[in-house]
């Protein structure tokens, strides 16, 4: 019987449910690959409303975990009312490819195929886009901020992203796990239950009950969601560059938001100070607490309502880049 059971598709149906009903719908773009020779092309899956944009636009860009529709649920709903949402997959995640024979794709490479995709979406072309990243997404949303330049990207929110990180912090969320565990990849990349367990305790300010994560369980969402994309996956880990002189940190020109869980301990609260320091002290800093990794999730009305107000309060009736209004 627990073989057979099996919650992915459930969550899965749940989450597009949700999509639905903000009025976001799937499409994808071919595109050419950024880190690609002559005629290489990627992939890109997306959700976004229908037609041109009636609202400012606004990008979620999600993280290393599950699917982007689960990572983004609890916010299409309320931020599809102020904002035209779009939702894309990463290179390597969900519906997005990349070609088999290209390296791993970086931060960077991420940031040029979102920048390609908001270019060849109907009326977004030219238009000032509002971006928010969670964790790895964070990493990439802030490439792209740097790299677009804030005539085209704007505001920036940065949840749960250590943009500083470096192989001290690896070592020391390994000492965080405690005994048993050789590396960080052991646990962001569950190959048992006990290692998903694992992850979820320190994803998580209050984790699911051990009555509800049977190890049937576990190794269902395990085989689903890390097994069978497991080599791809470690794939895409060796493209990160964060630590790296490859991804040098120096303050945006954007208005920035930094949001974080006081109890995240994947990338522990502190880091979101140092962060805050490193874009020179100008970026607002929200601190939710009683939430993990996830405060999208853990708290949503809370992370909801900060992100809505500082997007809002940052959003100018901006020109297009060609100087027209949007």
């Amino acid at each position: 019987m627990g073989a057979s059971l099996s919650l992915v598709p459930v969550l899965d149906y749940f989450a597009r449910r949700e999509f639905l009903a903000a009025g976001l719908r799937p499409g994808e773009v071919t595109l050419p690959h950024p880190d690609g020779g002559a005629g290489a092309t990627c992939t890109v899956h997306y959700w976004a409303p229908p037609g041109e944009p009636r609202l400012p636009p606004l990008l979620l860009v999600h993280g290393f975990g599950p699917r982007a529709t689960w990572q983004w649920r609890c916010q299409v709903g309320p931020l599809s009312r102020h904002f035209h949402v779009i939702v894309p997959d990463l290179l390597g995640f969900g519906g997005s490819t990349y070609p088999a024979e290209a390296p791993p794709p970086s931060e960077a490479t991420q940031a040029a195929a979102l920048a390609a995709l908001l270019d060849a979406l109907p009326g977004v072309e030219g238009r000032r886009v509002a971006v928010a990243g969670t964790s790895y997404g964070g990493f990439v949303t802030y490439w792209l901020a740097r790299a677009a330049g804030p005539e085209r990207v704007g505001p920036v929110v940065i949840a749960s992203s250590d943009l500083l990180k470096t192989a001290a912090d690896d070592r020391g969320f390994v000492k965080r796990a405690g005994d048993g565990w050789s590396g960080v990849e052991q646990v962001l990349l569950p190959s048992e239950p006990a290692a998903m367990r694992k992850l979820l305790e320190m994803a998580s300010y209050r984790p699911p009950p051990a009555v509800m994560m049977p190890d049937f369980v576990l190794r269902d969402f395990i085989q689903k969601l890390f097994t069978e994309n497991r080599e791809r996956l470690i794939h895409l880990l060796k493209g990160i560059t964060v630590g790296t002189d490859k991804f040098q940190v120096t303050p945006l020109t954007q208005e920035v938001l930094i949001i974080w869980g006081d109890h995240d301990q994947l990338f522990p609260v502190e880091k979101a100070f140092a962060v805050q320091r490193c874009l020179d002290g100008k970026a607002s800093l929200e601190i939710i607490k009683k939430t993990g990794h996830a405060p999208q999730l853990e708290d949503p009305a809370r992370f909801n309502k900060v992100m809505v107000d500082f997007l809002l309060a940052a959003q100018i009736p901006a020109p297009s880049v060609n100087g027209s209004s949007p």
